[in-house]
């Protein structure tokens, strides 16, 4: 691989799961499928970037806030997110809705100009180019700064390496030192006091903190990121099958490891050295939370082969229009289910203000506003005012259950 290899800490990561996934990626382009995760990820760290954006009080009010989330999360479809209908997609707008609320409350006493969002600088090191986005880099004082990464992803343990690549991109960063000395010019040097990870989800916001890595920790880091660097130039892209990397893997109908191992009827991804007789009981992940994730993703898995089975049936009931149907061993049952989508949230939200009915949602979710509309308690003339607002619609439950055949 001639000239300069462009590098960073998700190529690093890539490459450390599968070398041949990074070459279907990053080298062979191949097509990924968009994932909702991504999208929502990718919304709540602009909302961030948003927020910290002001370079001095008064910062953008929580209605301000919710109002640039709303427009960035419409500006593309639910399909373009990777969610798997429209209605999943709306819950997804409101738990960002909920996060970002919550963050607001939690935090707004606390808020502050950072010295950087986003900060995406290059630095090269000899025939690599290694590129980084920092999340946000607040200023602590005497020329200290602190490293802060976002993550929206499930709660786990996370090591440090994301962060110890920033480190590596910041010391010395001349950008950065400008940017510090532009609000603090008696300021000399810049060193790197504390690193963390922030995990938007409320109410606790969890906070992963590290210190920085010692010289010997920084040498251990970089000695394996060059490693993988130079595997890289060398273009090692050896397949690395296992339960987890492949799972969920969208390049396996191109991995000639996947469909040779599948052609011969074995799960390839519990055989890591199929030249040897690997014992069932050496096969069993010793440890429980080893064994969690894969039967987690196998729940996962299940649930969405079950997702596809239920439409496919739906579909065909619906065009011979029949709710009921017998299999060998199964009935189907098909029911038609009413649906409320409220479209305008911030017609509705001040609808709810003018009826004194907000109160009553604590956070205003669809679900919430939906249950308003059957609650005893609100009187039919605000019933009617909230349903002006509501486009109803309908949709099809389906139930499968054992016959006495």
């Amino acid at each position: 691989m001639a000239g300069k290899l462009s590098f960073s800490y998700s190529k690093m990561s890539t490459y450390q799961e599968c070398p041949l996934k990074y070459k279907f990626r990053y080298v062979d382009k191949l097509y990924e499928p968009p994932k909702y995760f991504f999208a929502f990820g990718t919304a709540l760290h602009k909302v961030m970037e948003y927020l910290y954006s002001s370079q001095k009080p008064p910062f953008p009010t929580l209605q301000e806030v919710l109002d640039f989330f709303k427009k960035d999360w419409e500006s593309s479809t639910w399909q373009e997110k990777g969610y798997e209908s429209a209605e999943k997609e709306l819950a997804g707008y409101d738990e960002g809705f909920i996060i970002i609320t919550a963050y607001y409350q939690k935090f707004c006493k606390e808020f502050f100009a950072p010295v950087s969002t986003e900060f995406r600088t290059t630095v090269d090191f000899g025939d690599i180019s290694v590129v980084g986005i920092v999340d946000r880099i607040d200023y602590l004082g005497g020329g200290k700064i602190s490293i802060v990464d976002y993550k929206t992803g499930k709660k786990i343990k996370r090591e440090p390496d994301q962060l110890m690549m920033y480190q590596k991109l910041l010391f010395g960063n001349k950008e950065l030192e400008e940017r510090v000395k532009a609000c603090h010019p008696r300021v000399k040097n810049i060193e790197v006091s504390n690193m963390l990870f922030l995990h938007l989800k409320g109410p606790e916001f969890e906070q992963q903190r590290f210190s920085p890595a010692s010289d010997e920790e920084m040498q251990d880091f970089w000695a394996r990121a060059l490693g993988v660097a130079d595997s890289i130039k060398k273009e090692k892209f050896d397949a690395n099958p296992g339960e987890m990397q492949c799972r969920f893997c969208d390049f396996k109908k191109y991995c000639p490891v996947w469909n040779l191992d599948k052609s011969a009827g074995r799960d390839f991804a519990l055989e890591q050295q199929p030249q040897q007789e690997i014992p069932p009981a050496v096969q069993e992940p010793q440890n429980p939370l080893d064994k969690l994730s894969i039967l987690a993703d196998r729940y996962g898995k299940a649930l969405k082969e079950v997702k596809d089975l239920e439409q496919e049936i739906i579909s065909l009931m619906r065009q011979e229009d029949i709710n009921r149907h017998f299999g060998k061993e199964f009935e189907v049952n098909l029911t038609k289910i009413k649906t409320v989508n409220f479209k305008d949230r911030k017609k509705t939200l001040d609808t709810l203000k003018e009826l004194n009915l907000l109160g009553k949602t604590v956070a205003p979710t669809l679900g919430k506003i939906k249950a308003l509309l059957d609650d005893p308690s609100v009187s039919d003339g605000q019933k009617e005012a909230l349903s002006a607002l509501a486009d109803f619609g309908e949709e099809y439950k389906l139930d499968c259950i054992k016959t006495d055949k």
